[in-house]
């Protein structure tokens, strides 16, 4: 089977083709990607030559998306332009690549007649308040904060389109907060342990409350496996570890972890439109694919993480004082 990757230098991505091509001895994998400044090909060295091909190209090339999609069996469509902040600042990036090359492949699919998922961010579905008993289901109605969440629900919808209209065979996963190896160092996580890592405090986001639901990359890429060859298509999945934690509560863990006091960081300006808390209910795929996340403590999973930035600083060095001096423009 041949399995086109779009997005697959990125940090979601790249973790999928390695679990791709670790544990599917049959599958050939065919990446595209951009190679946008959150794109790193050197994600993806070490992968077999005989079963792996990198394309750098760009998802709204119709003729290039064309091609390679008839090339293919399947299509894992990882590729979006995901930074809140840089949505906020230059929306149109992102309408581009998560909505207008959203709907090349869409088309490319439904020409040759290809099985299609499409992965998504729980971002679509807005915010909850603090205290809050409710969770996101594959019921909620979408309610996008930003750009960013905003050109991802419209990419969702182009998809349930394309299966209703054209009967296109395409599956969405909706995700939870992602973290571990590969993850650009712009992101919270990464940010605060190559701070560490580099001597620097750590940053915070104004209080720190706002709560989000992590999730280790390789639980989610084993859930999108689930979908591909268990779930029904036309339906959308919502993945995520039951992993609800604030701000604040992840820095404190990674300090700990990293022989750091507790209150060893900087508070910074909060983000414009700051959601609130993000909580998955995922007992649909549980329920219906036997999926269960692997990384049930988060402190597991952040070690882990730790651990791979600590022994991969070549991957993250190169981009450390640009991230870090942008970030100081904007007080953060």
């Amino acid at each position: 089977m041949k399995i086109l990757v779009t997005g697959g230098a990125g940090f979601i991505g790249s973790n999928f083709v390695h679990l791709l091509l670790n544990e599917q001895p049959d599958l050939e994998v065919t990446v595209i990607d951009k190679l946008t400044y959150a794109g790193n090909k050197a994600s993806l060295d070490g992968l077999p030559n005989n079963r792996f091909k990198f394309v750098q190209g760009d998802i709204c090339d119709e003729k290039l998306i064309d091609q390679l999609v008839a090339e293919s069996d399947v299509v894992v469509h990882f590729a979006a332009e995901s930074h809140n902040d840089n949505s906020l600042r230059e929306p149109w990036p992102f309408v581009e690549t998560n909505v207008v090359g959203t709907y090349r492949i869409l088309e490319a699919v439904r020409a040759h007649d290809k099985r299609l998922h499409h992965i998504s961010t729980d971002e679509v579905f807005g915010d909850l308040e603090l205290d809050d008993p409710a969770k996101f289901n594959d019921k909620t109605a979408y309610n996008p904060s930003s750009p960013y969440s905003a050109t991802k629900a419209g990419s969702d919808l182009l998809v349930r389109a394309w299966v209703r209209s054209f009967g296109v065979k395409a599956t969405i996963s909706n995700c939870s907060n992602n973290y571990g190896p590969y993850q650009h160092i712009e992101k919270f996580i990464p940010r605060q342990i190559t701070n560490i890592l580099s001597g620097q405090k750590p940053k915070l986001y104004g209080s720190g409350q706002n709560i989000r639901d992590w999730i280790h990359v390789n639980d989610h890429n084993v859930a999108v496996l689930k979908v591909l060859e268990s779930g029904r298509i036309g339906e959308t999945y919502l993945i995520g570890a039951n992993g609800e934690k604030s701000n604040k509560e992840v820095l404190e863990t990674i300090l700990e972890l990293m022989g750091k006091p507790k209150d060893w960081f900087e508070a910074v300006n909060d983000r414009p439109g700051h959601d609130m808390r993000y909580a998955i209910d995922p007992s649909k795929i549980e329920r219906e694919l036997g999926w269960k996340p692997g990384y049930t403590d988060i402190e597991q999973g952040l070690k882990q993480t730790i651990d791979w930035y600590t022994n991969h600083k070549e991957w993250w060095q190169p981009l450390k004082d640009a991230v870090e001096a942008a970030y100081k423009k904007k007080g953060q």
